[in-house]
Protein backbone atom coordinates (compact mmCIF):
# COMPACT_ATOMS: atom_id res chain seq x y z
CA UNK A 1 0.00 0.00 0.00
CA UNK A 2 1.43 3.35 -1.05
CA UNK A 3 2.28 6.08 1.41
CA UNK A 4 -0.32 8.38 -0.19
CA UNK A 5 -3.05 5.82 0.59
CA UNK A 6 -2.08 5.45 4.24
CA UNK A 7 -2.32 9.22 4.72
CA UNK A 8 -5.81 9.58 3.23
CA UNK A 9 -8.47 10.56 5.78
CA UNK A 10 -10.84 7.71 4.82
CA UNK A 11 -8.12 5.13 5.35
CA UNK A 12 -7.12 6.70 8.66
CA UNK A 13 -10.72 6.78 9.91
CA UNK A 14 -11.07 3.07 9.14
CA UNK A 15 -7.72 2.30 10.78
CA UNK A 16 -8.69 4.16 13.95
CA UNK A 17 -12.13 2.51 13.97
CA UNK A 18 -10.61 -0.96 13.70
CA UNK A 19 -8.01 -0.29 16.40
CA UNK A 20 -10.61 1.28 18.70
CA UNK A 21 -12.95 -1.68 18.29
CA UNK A 22 -10.19 -4.22 18.90
CA UNK A 23 -8.93 -2.43 22.02
CA UNK A 24 -12.49 -1.97 23.31
CA UNK A 25 -13.36 -5.62 22.70
CA UNK A 26 -10.30 -6.63 24.74
CA UNK A 27 -11.46 -4.58 27.74
CA UNK A 28 -15.14 -5.48 27.32
CA UNK A 29 -14.52 -9.25 27.08
CA UNK A 30 -13.93 -9.69 30.84
CA UNK A 31 -17.18 -7.75 31.44
CA UNK A 32 -18.98 -10.24 29.21
CA UNK A 33 -19.71 -7.86 26.33
CA UNK A 34 -18.60 -7.23 22.78
CA UNK A 35 -18.40 -3.78 21.19
CA UNK A 36 -21.56 -4.60 19.18
CA UNK A 37 -23.43 -5.44 22.40
CA UNK A 38 -22.10 -2.30 24.04
CA UNK A 39 -23.39 -0.21 21.11
CA UNK A 40 -26.89 -1.69 21.51
CA UNK A 41 -26.89 -1.08 25.27
CA UNK A 42 -25.83 2.55 24.70
CA UNK A 43 -28.56 3.02 22.07
CA UNK A 44 -31.16 1.60 24.47
CA UNK A 45 -29.97 3.79 27.33
CA UNK A 46 -30.35 6.84 25.09
CA UNK A 47 -33.66 5.67 23.54
CA UNK A 48 -35.59 3.51 26.03
CA UNK A 49 -38.28 1.42 24.41
CA UNK A 50 -36.79 1.64 20.92
CA UNK A 51 -37.89 -0.98 18.40
CA UNK A 52 -35.48 -3.43 16.81
CA UNK A 53 -35.63 -1.49 13.53
CA UNK A 54 -34.72 1.75 15.33
CA UNK A 55 -31.86 0.06 17.17
CA UNK A 56 -30.47 -1.43 13.95
CA UNK A 57 -30.40 2.04 12.35
CA UNK A 58 -28.77 3.65 15.40
CA UNK A 59 -26.12 0.92 15.64
CA UNK A 60 -25.39 0.83 11.88
CA UNK A 61 -26.14 -2.89 11.58
CA UNK A 62 -28.62 -5.01 9.67
CA UNK A 63 -31.77 -6.20 11.40
CA UNK A 64 -30.41 -9.77 11.24
CA UNK A 65 -27.17 -8.75 12.95
CA UNK A 66 -29.13 -6.86 15.57
CA UNK A 67 -31.36 -9.90 16.16
CA UNK A 68 -28.24 -11.97 16.94
CA UNK A 69 -26.88 -9.33 19.33
CA UNK A 70 -30.26 -8.93 21.06
CA UNK A 71 -30.54 -12.69 21.53
CA UNK A 72 -27.24 -12.71 23.42
CA UNK A 73 -28.25 -9.69 25.50
CA UNK A 74 -31.64 -11.23 26.34
CA UNK A 75 -30.03 -14.55 27.30
CA UNK A 76 -27.66 -12.66 29.61
CA UNK A 77 -30.62 -10.84 31.18
CA UNK A 78 -29.38 -7.41 30.09
CA UNK A 79 -32.37 -6.44 27.95
CA UNK A 80 -36.05 -7.29 27.87
CA UNK A 81 -38.31 -7.28 24.83
CA UNK A 82 -42.01 -6.57 25.32
CA UNK A 83 -44.21 -9.63 24.80
CA UNK A 84 -46.71 -7.61 22.76
CA UNK A 85 -46.37 -4.48 20.67
CA UNK A 86 -48.28 -1.47 22.05
CA UNK A 87 -49.14 -0.53 18.46
CA UNK A 88 -48.32 -2.22 15.17
CA UNK A 89 -45.73 -4.99 15.21
CA UNK A 90 -42.71 -3.25 16.76
CA UNK A 91 -42.05 -4.60 20.26
CA UNK A 92 -40.11 -2.16 22.43
CA UNK A 93 -36.79 -3.22 23.93
CA UNK A 94 -35.50 -1.91 27.26
CA UNK A 95 -32.49 -2.28 29.50
CA UNK A 96 -32.91 -4.35 32.64
CA UNK A 97 -31.34 -3.33 35.94
CA UNK A 98 -28.53 -5.79 35.17
CA UNK A 99 -28.13 -4.19 31.75
CA UNK A 100 -27.82 -0.74 33.28
CA UNK A 101 -25.17 -1.97 35.72
CA UNK A 102 -23.21 -3.75 32.98
CA UNK A 103 -23.43 -0.65 30.78
CA UNK A 104 -21.99 1.49 33.56
CA UNK A 105 -19.05 -0.89 33.86
CA UNK A 106 -18.62 -0.98 30.07
CA UNK A 107 -18.62 2.84 29.86
CA UNK A 108 -15.55 2.87 32.09
CA UNK A 109 -13.76 0.32 29.89
CA UNK A 110 -14.55 2.12 26.63
CA UNK A 111 -13.66 5.44 28.23
CA UNK A 112 -10.24 4.01 29.07
CA UNK A 113 -9.72 3.08 25.42
CA UNK A 114 -10.85 6.53 24.33
CA UNK A 115 -8.35 8.14 26.70
CA UNK A 116 -5.57 5.98 25.22
CA UNK A 117 -6.65 7.02 21.73
CA UNK A 118 -6.59 10.73 22.62
CA UNK A 119 -3.38 10.65 24.68
CA UNK A 120 -1.15 13.63 24.04
CA UNK A 121 -3.98 15.79 22.67
CA UNK A 122 -4.98 18.98 24.42
CA UNK A 123 -8.63 19.63 25.27
CA UNK A 124 -8.99 22.11 22.36
CA UNK A 125 -7.49 19.48 20.00
CA UNK A 126 -9.93 16.88 21.29
CA UNK A 127 -12.88 19.22 20.71
CA UNK A 128 -11.59 20.09 17.24
CA UNK A 129 -11.22 16.41 16.33
CA UNK A 130 -14.76 15.68 17.54
CA UNK A 131 -16.07 18.62 15.53
CA UNK A 132 -14.27 17.56 12.37
CA UNK A 133 -15.49 13.96 12.69
CA UNK A 134 -19.06 15.20 13.26
CA UNK A 135 -18.84 17.31 10.11
CA UNK A 136 -17.56 14.31 8.13
CA UNK A 137 -20.44 12.16 9.39
CA UNK A 138 -23.02 14.85 8.60
CA UNK A 139 -21.58 15.31 5.11
CA UNK A 140 -22.05 11.60 4.40
CA UNK A 141 -25.47 11.20 6.01
CA UNK A 142 -28.36 11.35 3.55
CA UNK A 143 -30.67 14.33 4.16
CA UNK A 144 -33.71 12.08 4.69
CA UNK A 145 -32.27 10.35 7.78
Amino acid sequence: MGQETTRRPGYLVKRVQQAFRQASDELLRPIGLSMAQYAVLVALAENPGASSAELARQCFVTRQSLRDVLTGLKTAGLVAVAEVAPTGRARPVRLTASGEARLSEAHRAVGEVEERMLAGMSEPERRRLAGLLSTCAENLTPADR
